[in-house]
């Protein structure tokens, strides 16, 4: 196992090199880069992009020279007439005055090292804006995936022993109906209905916790923390476990058919036994395969309407904005992070299989 576990390890890098190779390649085709940010609010065109870029060690820029009158020509649309120094210390404060390639080996280098660097629209660092997003995404991602999880296994169990049955077809109903619902419009009917829209104020919408959080003692912090998580998780979870659900019951049925579970009822063994002792280990390992899948879309990618509904000021809401304002720094930092995390977590799907079946041996696979 320590060798099959070593090969993950190696692997993990040039699948990490491969993502951030083509992704940074694709930015490079990418229009309206931070250059364009800037250019584009100093002529009056775009965003707040540049309001920020003082704090960042930006003050240099933001007190640049323009000088309407040279039309110079520039490879940045929207920059004729605008000083061609000035464009060239915003080529060098982004680190676009060095050859692709060289800015490539660099960045590489660097997150090797853990080191992101700065964001280059907020007076912060990556891993000091990151880590205070993290509580937000951390708690919407371990929390949903535990509920669903918690819901859809005893469930789909259930759902394959009574297989056919009233229950079964009713519950499979509203499955499929819970997901085909979007997330993001059940979230705005529970903001209309409990929190302060035409209806009843009964939750807030904005935050982890309240603004008086730290005078309160720990059973009221308890009940206030998921005081305000209970619309975003009620949103999130009425899709999140609908597959899980329908893969369990049919894992079950396909391994309650064989012959071996035959043989366990045939030796007097109770229904529970057959389930649990027998069937279980074996029904539960497609199930395990998805695990990865489903924390890493709940974690990160699944919150992103959700934190933008109900003012929650998480990770998805961090990367969309930085993608947005072409905040590169952030945006890999992030790319890395959360390719880094997603194969760890598969390398535990992997080594969970043996757990649960020790029949299972990598060593003796192909990686």
């Amino acid at each position: 196992m320590g060798a099959y576990i070593l090969r993950r390890v190696l692997l993990m890098i040039p699948t990490l090199l491969g993502i951030m190779a083509i992704s940074f390649a694709v930015i490079q085709f990418a229009p309206g880069g931070p250059v364009e940010q800037v250019i584009a609010k100093l002529t009056g065109q775009g965003g707040d992009a540049s309001d920020r870029i003082g704090g960042g060690g930006g003050g240099d820029i933001a007190g640049g020279n323009l000088d309407v009158g040279s039309d110079v020509g520039s490879k940045y649309r929207g920059a004729q007439g605008l000083d061609p120094e000035f464009i060239a210390k915003l080529e060098k404060q982004f680190g676009f005055d060095k050859p692709p390639l060289e800015r490539f080996g660099k960045m590489l280098w660097d997150y090797a090292r853990f080191d992101f660097g700065d964001s280059y629209f907020r007076d912060i660092s990556v891993v000091d804006l990151i880590l205070e997003k993290m509580p937000v995404s951390i708690s919407l991602g371990l929390w949903i995936t535990l509920i669903s999880y918690l819901i859809s296994i005893p469930l789909g169990i259930r759902k394959a022993v009574k297989d056919g049955s009233a229950f079964d077809v009713w519950t499979s109903g509203i499955v499929i109906v819970g997901y085909a619902i979007p997330g993001f419009l059940f979230a705005i009917l529970l903001m209309i209905l409990f929190a302060g829209g035409s209806f009843y104020d009964w939750f807030p919408l904005r935050g982890l916790t309240s603004d008086n959080w730290e005078q309160l003692s720990w059973p009221a912090r308890i009940l206030d923390y998921f005081w305000h998580l209970a619309l975003p998780l009620t949103a999130m979870v009425l899709s999140a476990f609908a597959t899980t659900t329908l893969l369990t019951k049919n894992s079950f049925l396909d391994e309650i058919r064989k012959q071996y579970v035959v043989t366990a009822r045939a030796k007097g063994l109770s229904e529970r036994q057959v389930l649990y002792g027998h069937v279980f280990r074996n029904a539960m390992l497609i199930v395990i395969a998805g695990f990865p899948g489903a924390f890493i879309s709940a974690f990160f990618t699944g919150s992103l309407l959700i934190e933008n509904i109900f003012s929650l000021d998480g990770l998805g809401l961090l990367g969309f904005r930085s993608v947005v304002e072409r905040d590169y720094p952030v945006v890999f930092a992030n790319l890395y992070i959360f390719s880094l995390i997603g194969l760890v977590i598969s390398l535990i799907s992997d080594l969970t299989y043996t757990w649960i079946d020790p029949r299972i041996d990598f060593e003796r696979r192909d990686v």
